[in-house]
């Protein structure tokens, strides 16, 4: 058995063409016929000297050397040996030798018909078919990213000409600003000064109309007298710092004017006459009054109070304070104030008890106190010189017993009013499901004069009060907050949304009652006493 081992071969053929016999794996050995070396050789040392220069030429083209074979002794076996250390005189052997590795350490047999056999081991570096595949991958990731970043180039160029076409306009505008800079003459600044001094008037005059000096005002008078020194300074400086002073003038003349507003808006209209209906409505109301704690303590949050009124003696009404007893239903005792001074120093009282009003919806009218009589559907009328139940009368359809009651307030089914025109009850029934109802009452006798349905749902209040035949309803925006957000005319029939905005000190609205003459709320709010003056809207002339 011959066998010829080999240390490299190059990667390119000669000429460029593809090696001869089909592509291996490295390290497989190669045969004699991958070269078309298929000669069958004679028994003999010739033959293998034939074998040895054919691979030897196949070798040598491979490396682009073209080299003759030596003179071999011709011994009958062919000793194993290594072409690179042959000896000096053999120049082609060294000049092959120089220009490539050699091969050893072969040995071949002859078969039984006298064939030469040997195996020749080509080395591993053959033609690299994986790499070229890796590269070929590697070359269509890098395109595609190419194409993905030229796209983005793409783009940036036309936003990069759009910007460029607005930083065109911007520089056309601002050579015209620069152009109209020039129109800025003395007759500008003139103008302004005539403008301070308008306001220099018009300070005067709102110091006159105030009552006194106020802050306000003085600040203002202040600013403005800087205001006409900055003029004189920038007369001398560029004249485009006009633009800065006209800023400056126009932010003064609108806080001149909030003020000049403020003052108009702060002098309320004469009020009408005491028990006068010659105005407009309710326009707008006073911050509270805290007149006093009820006799009983903060643990009586459930109530009413107020102060008598009679048409034929107005000012001369006594006060009266009535709280419900802790479960806000049962009205048995009242306390009777001559003045207002023995309300505030709970002096002089008369106490009274009954048995038994409910609900907080109470009103005194004319020395006479009216209740919703306990349990039921009638009307009590009080002697408040005798404390015994004058009369007692049915409101009809009237639902009760904490049917229809209002926001937060409970057993308050029948709320008594009293205005200009007399006494009221305002209520709901069944039919008009829940809506108020409102009727006009004979003091006297307790029959119902005349009738009104109205569309606002009677539980979505928090309680009513009537000022000149007109119902005003309020709400609850938080725990401090309350709204007088609608009325409904009993004179004309008309009914509509009001934003009057209405301050409390706890949480809970229980009664409003109004006294025709003061021209007041009496509100009693948790168990505090409470003091509202209205304004009322002026009838234009």
């Amino acid at each position: 058995m011959c066998s010829l081992a080999a240390s490299s071969l190059p990667v390119n053929w000669p000429g460029g063409e593809s090696p001869p016999g089909p592509l291996r794996s490295p390290g497989d050995p190669a045969k004699l016929s991958d070269f078309s070396l298929e000669h069958k050789m004679k028994p003999g040392f010739p033959c293998l000297l034939v074998l040895l220069g054919l691979l030897h030429s196949a070798v040598m083209s491979v490396w682009g050397v073209t080299t003759t074979f030596p003179s071999f002794p011709t011994p009958d076996s062919f000793p194993t040996s290594d072409f690179s250390s042959g000896s000096p005189t053999d120049s082609a052997w060294s000049t092959s030798s120089s220009k490539s590795q050699s091969f050893s350490n072969f040995t071949g047999n002859r078969d039984d018909r006298g064939v030469c056999q040997c195996s020749v081991i080509l080395p591993d570096n053959t033609f690299p078919v994986l790499r070229v595949e890796r590269l070929e991958i590697t070359a269509q990731t890098i395109s595609k990213k190419f194409e993905t970043e030229l796209s983005k180039v793409k783009e940036y160029v036309q936003l990069i000409s759009k910007y460029e076409e607005k930083l065109l306009n911007l520089t056309v505008r601002v050579s015209i600003m620069e152009k109209d800079s020039i129109s800025y003459t003395e007759l500008d600044f003139e103008l302004i000064k005539m403008e301070v001094k308008e306001m220099e008037k018009l300070i005067k005059r709102l110091k006159v109309g105030f009552s006194g000096s106020t802050v306000i005002i003085d600040q203002l008078e202040v600013e403005i007298r800087n205001m006409t020194l900055l003029v004189e300074q920038l007369e001398t400086l560029d004249k485009n710092n006009v633009l800065a002073i006209r800023r400056q003038v126009l932010a003064l003349k609108n806080r001149l004017k909030e003020c000049e507003a403020s003052k108009v808006e702060s002098t309320p209209p004469p009020p009408p006459a005491p028990g006068s209906c010659a105005h407009g409505g309710v326009a707008n109301i006073s911050k509270p009054i805290i007149v006093q704690l009820n006799w009983l303590g903060f643990s009586y949050k459930y109530g009413a109070w107020g102060r008598d009124y009679s048409p034929q003696d107005p000012g001369n009404g006594l006060y009266w304070v009535a709280p419900l007893d802790t479960d806000g239903r049962i009205l048995q005792y009242y306390r009777l104030y001559n003045t207002k001074d023995d309300l505030l120093l709970n002096t002089n009282a008369r106490q009274n008890q009954i048995s038994y009003g409910q609900g907080s919806g109470t009103v005194v009218y004319k020395n006479n106190m009216y209740v919703n009589w306990y349990n039921s559907q009638n009307m009590a009328k009080i002697n408040l010189t005798t404390n015994k139940v004058d009369l007692s009368q049915t409101l009809p359809n009237a639902a009760y017993n904490n049917r229809f009651s209002y926001a937060n307030v409970r057993w308050q089914d029948m709320d008594f009013a009293v205005d200009e025109n007399g006494l009221w009850v305002i209520y709901a029934t069944e039919a008009s499901t829940g809506n108020i109802v409102i009727s006009k009452l004979n003091d006297t006798t307790l029959a119902v004069l005349n009738t009104w349905h109205t569309k606002q749902y009677k539980p979505s209040v928090t309680n009513t009060f009537m000022v000149c035949g007109v119902l005003y309803a309020t709400r609850a925006l938080n725990t401090r907050i309350e709204e007088i957000f609608y009325y409904y005319d009993t004179n004309t029939g008309k009914e509509g949304r009001l934003n009057i905005v209405m301050q409390k000190m706890q949480e809970t609205v229980q009664s409003i009652n109004y006294h025709p003459f003061e021209q007041k709320l009496f509100v009693y709010n948790d168990g505090y006493l409470l003091n509202y003056d209205l304004v009322f809207r002026q009838i234009p002339q």
